[in-house]
């Protein structure tokens, strides 16, 4: 068996090398029209901060684990075909808002149909909506060169910081299809170190659904935490007690139960806000209008934070310098899609903040790109106010001590580890006086930062 996969992203990347890697005799060819990308999967420095990532791809890659652009060369050679692309949300048309924009996938289907021979099993790694496969068939099948295909749904449960654990030990891997014998050969693949109990087969619509689902869960976790984070903080309640008191209930369970400023990220906004659409195209209004409060809720959160952090600087951050911690939106990548930092800094940047940021892991031409494109969501366009924000109040630090330098206030936007050992006495003494501390991820020690003389403030507490 030969493999490719088409999309050298965050999916297709790690998931490739960990398969090359657990299966040394089964060549593995990912391909990526982006040649800056594909340069740097071939480098010491890879696109795409993930814990133990190097380690896989320096294994493999030269042995049977290949990166490049040859992407029809790479399709005609291969057996087993994952299309891995990027499916947006559509920001144009019917749907825009919405609807996943599947351009990428159908240019995939098609290039797939033009270059094939024999047959080939091609398998959705993508989030896609339900019944994308049935166009995927249609235009496969469509071609007059004799090919045969068989189409499955595979859908990746990554979480970014832990994929490597999780695809080293998935709680399970989800193959949804039609033909038994394509269905074996990719759970032969996954069988060479997945027990065989935490395979579980679907027809292809269960399998294409089950991602968006298993998302939306995850997700309505997080925003309801989050709405009783602001009743704990009108009532004296302490969130992170609240979640602790219900998270030992076995049918609630702990998981995804930390109220912070919000989640982030490709996946959960994403994909909530295609099953809102989904759910709208058949009609569904009351279902579409429940799974669209819980994005609601999360943009509410940022909104929140932002807010209380300008009413407690005295109701004004203008000319006030702000250290910011962390842009990811999580901790152990370098993944700062839809983070939370760049919704809050673009309010506080609004409020005519001198921001000074710092992040471990994510560039400064990255996060000044994500602010622009914050600016110009509205209208399309950056505004001459905005521009002069963004040119004259914004600077990457290169660590939190040069951010915290006569700053009136720090603020925690990222669960960085590195953040929970920083010499905070050092840092007060540097901060002007009051110096405020805002922990927008409750990962901090609320008793004894207090006591260093901070006037600290935390998610979900009074």
């Amino acid at each position: 068996m030969k493999i490719c996969c088409i999309g050298a992203g965050y999916v297709g990347g790690p998931t490739m090398a960990m398969i090359a890697k657990q299966c040394p005799d089964i060549p593995v060819h990912v391909v990526d029209l982006n040649q800056a990308r594909i340069d740097a999967w071939n480098s010491d420095v890879l696109p795409i901060y993930e814990p133990g990532l190097d380690e896989v791809v320096n294994e493999a890659r030269g042995r049977n684990l290949t990166f490049s652009t040859r992407v029809d060369e790479a399709i005609a050679d291969s057996d087993m075909i994952f299309i891995s692309v990027n499916t947006p949300t559509k920001t144009f048309g019917i749907g825009s808002g919405r609807a996943a924009n599947l351009e990428y996938v159908e240019k995939c289907a098609r290039q797939i149909a033009s270059v094939s021979r024999g047959h080939k099993i091609v398998v959705e790694k993508s989030t896609l909506p339900v019944r994308t496969a049935e166009a995927v068939k249609r235009i496969l099948f469509s071609v007059s060169t004799g090919a045969t295909f068989d189409v499955l749904s595979n859908p990746e449960f990554l979480a970014e910081g832990t994929a490597i654990e999780d695809l080293l030990r998935p709680d399970r891997v989800l193959i949804g299809g039609e033909s038994e014998q394509a269905i074996s050969s990719l759970a032969g693949v996954y069988e060479r170190w997945v027990p065989r109990n935490r395979i579980l087969t679907t027809n292809l619509w269960s399998s294409e659904l089950s991602k968006l689902t298993a998302n939306a869960f995850l997700a309505q976790r997080v925003s309801s935490i989050n709405a009783i984070s602001a009743l704990c903080e009108a009532t004296g309640a302490d969130v992170d007690e609240v979640a602790r008191a219900i998270g030992t209930d076995s049918r609630i369970g702990p998981k995804f139960l930390k109220a912070s400023v919000g989640f982030g990220g490709s996946c959960f906004q994403k994909d909530i806000l295609n099953l809102v659409y989904l759910c709208e195209h058949f009609g569904l209004q009351e279902v579409a209008a429940y799974w669209e409060q819980v994005v609601t809720m999360n943009d509410y959160q940022k909104r929140r934070f932002a807010e209380s952090i300008v009413r407690t600087l005295f109701s004004t951050v203008s000319d006030k310098r702000i250290a910011i911690w962390g842009w990811a939106f999580k901790k152990d990548t370098n993944d700062s899609r839809e983070s939370a930092a760049i919704y809050v800094c673009r309010d506080l940047l609004r409020e005519r903040a001198r921001l000074h940021i710092y992040d471990p892991q994510v560039q400064k031409e990255q996060i000044l790109a994500d602010l622009e494109l914050a600016m110009s969501a509205d209208t399309g366009v950056v505004s001459q106010a905005d521009r002069q924000l963004l040119e004259n109040n914004v600077s990457v630090e290169k660590d939190c001590y040069a951010t915290a330098n006569e700053a009136h206030a720090v603020v925690v936007l990222t669960e960085w580890d590195e953040f929970k050992t920083v010499d905070y006495a050092k840092i007060y003494t540097s901060m002007l006086k009051p110096a405020f501390l805002f922990d927008g991820r409750n990962i901090l020690d609320r008793r004894a930062l207090p006591k260093l003389g901070f006037e600290f403030h935390a998610i979900g507490m009074s």
